[in-house]
């Protein structure tokens, strides 16, 4: 195929040429109808640009195949055999991925490191997950991913789940073995779903962490608007091999995806690959020089480290995303939370992550001298404040086998069960009906079903006094917890 072809950008283009014009949704007629003040500040193009997809960017029958040329070329550009877009975030690809492989099947092995999106996956599919721990970090108290022994040992356990499911790269940019892990599943003829909503740019430099397609994963789920160069929501979906059926896959996506996809998504990821064929190894290399110096300048400055050898062993992690710069503020005695909200409110700047001791700037291809610099400059003003602060609150931080809580009942069954809010205090020993999700990152610290402890109570009760951000929880005060009723 000619990869210097963008089907969706140029039907898009011709759209306009040809001034088509529309008795079809959106109702704001290209904005036309659009209050004038909202269109000052989204811009005329942005509703210019947003046309309905069949019966407007394409036919009413879809006769073009524009969509379905623009997801064979990202299929091809990144070495996968078929690919899917979406337009609801990799939170519907990944429910999508979990529902063709295990839904009405009983079990799926899980890393207990997954994000909320998967969870919410198996309330909707009723699914049994049969938790993979990651590797604790109790000096770092981070999650590190799954070891292929790891993920052997519950195949040993659960020799007849339908397949797997981990995160790589984590929210910290640390990455699994997954040719090792995707040769375990394979072993046995079962699947491996990679949930790599972090990693849309590894397919493009050989300098990156392996793409998990080339490392032999069955499914792959990205976010184009993280480390790519798409709008918010933007995503795809990536299959390959005979272990899961992709019009299976498809029609799983259908039943959760909108029926009134966004244009302006759909183009944006398909203008993006073609960038990454045409440009993506001097953008990405441009990037990742960019991160060495700013790792050095950044761990330079008095208080700081970035972290990165610790990141990587034998029983940590398999690999690092150098572009997700993680910074310990231990040495200036101030938290992440702390930290990312003086940032923002003293020189505008947004940190990717926070938690009680660190923050994360993620850096894209479009960073450049005057951004890093921006970057430090801050960082060293921060320095200079940190004195001057309140010292932060203790977080009780649990040992890691108190975050490991056991399942007692489907997460399904828990969350649409019976249920009452009770004073957090009593909701050690009860079953949760909700999960709690400390974000960023989006790891549930508790899921419907587990039977709550004390530890992981303490843990948000104190990450909560500290800054901490709880946004799912019926109350996010946390002064009562959703419970199944005994």
């Amino acid at each position: 195929m000619d990869q210097n072809e963008a089907p969706l950008v140029d039907a898009l283009a011709e759209y306009h040429r040809l001034d088509r014009y529309g008795f079809t949704p959106p109702g704001h007629r290209q904005g036309h109808g659009a209050d004038p003040r909202v269109r000052a500040v989204l811009g005329e193009q942005t509703f210019r640009s947003d046309v309905l997809a069949s019966a407007g960017l394409d036919s009413r029958s879809s006769s073009g195949g524009y969509l379905k040329k623009a997801e064979q070329l990202m299929a091809e550009a990144v070495g996968a055999e078929q690919a899917f877009f979406s337009t609801c975030g990799s939170s519907l690809s990944v429910k999508a991925a979990v529902l063709a492989v295990a839904a009405g099947k009983g079990d799926l092995l899980v890393s207990r490191d997954a994000h909320k999106s998967i969870v919410a996956g198996l309330v909707f599919s009723g699914i049994q997950p049969r938790w993979i721990q990651p590797r604790w970090d109790p000096e770092l108290h981070l999650a590190h991913p799954p070891s292929p022994a790891d993920v052997e040992q519950m195949w040993n356990r659960y020799p007849d789940a339908a397949g797997c499911l981990i995160v790589s790269p984590t929210p910290y940019g640390t990455c699994a073995d997954i040719a090792a892990i995707a040769a375990v599943c394979h072993d046995r003829g079962k699947p491996l779903i990679v949930d790599e909503a972090w990693g849309a740019h590894l397919p493009f430099h050989d300098d990156l962490p392996t793409w998990a397609m080339d490392a032999g994963a069955d499914i792959c789920v990205v976010s184009v608007h993280k480390m790519g160069a798409g709008f918010e929501q933007g995503s795809v979906y990536h299959l390959q091999g005979d272990l899961v059926d992709p019009a299976h896959l498809s029609a799983c996506a259908d039943l959760l995806m909108t029926t009134s996809p966004n244009s302006i998504l759909y183009s944006a990821i398909d203008g993006w690959r073609r960038q990454m064929v045409q440009h993506g190894a001097e953008l990405l290399g441009n990037a990742l020089a960019l991160s060495r110096r700013l790792r050095t300048d950044i761990e330079a400055l008095p208080g700081f480290h970035v972290l990165e050898d610790e990141l990587l062993a034998v029983e940590s992690s398999h690999d690092l995303d150098r572009m997700q710069v993680l910074i310990d503020l231990s040495g200036l005695g101030i938290s992440g939370y702390q930290a990312a909200d003086w940032l923002r409110d003293t020189h505008r700047i947004d940190m990717g992550l926070s938690d009680h001791r660190r923050i994360m700037a993620t850096l894209s291809m479009a960073d450049d001298e005057a951004t890093a610099t921006r970057l430090t400059d801050a960082l060293r003003a921060l320095a200079d404040a940190a004195p001057t602060m309140t010292p932060p609150p203790p977080v009780a931080l649990p040992a890691p086998h108190e975050l490991e809580l056991e399942t007692a009942v489907l997460p399904r069954d828990a969350f649409f069960g019976p249920t009452e809010d009770v004073p957090t205090a009593e909701a050690v020993g009860r079953v949760a009906a909700e999960q709690i999700t400390p974000y960023p990152p989006g790891i549930p610290a508790i899921v419907p079903g587990e039977v709550i402890n004390a530890a992981v109570i303490d843990y948000l009760e104190s990450g909560l006094r500290a800054g901490m951000v709880l946004p799912d929880p019926a109350d996010p005060a946390l002064t009562t917890i959703r419970v199944l009723q005994k």
